[in-house]
């Protein structure tokens, strides 16, 4: 009373026509790397939880005063590129 394979392999017939496989594969690898990405932070917050806050707090400051300083240097070179 399960699904057997010729209904799964019509699935997949399915979707391969409906998305074709360079979107699957693109799909597949995005998902992939988020799934290393999520298995690499799980494993750097058990290694020591306590430690891994203020660095990342430091972090996203830092990132946030990288950020304004880009923003303040774009409308200088928009301006010369207009000139």
């Amino acid at each position: 009373m399960g699904i057997s394979i010729w209904q799964l392999v019509i699935v997949l017939v399915i979707v391969l026509l409906l998305f074709g496989t360079k979107k699957l594969r693109n799909l597949g690898s995005d998902l992939g790397g988020a799934v290393k990405g999520f298995k690499g932070a799980m494993k750097d917050g058990a290694k020591d939880p306590d430690d891994s806050e203020p660095q990342q707090l430091e972090q996203a400051e830092s990132d946030d005063a990288g950020k304004a300083k880009a923003e303040e240097k774009e409308p200088v070179a928009r301006e010369r590129d207009s000139a």
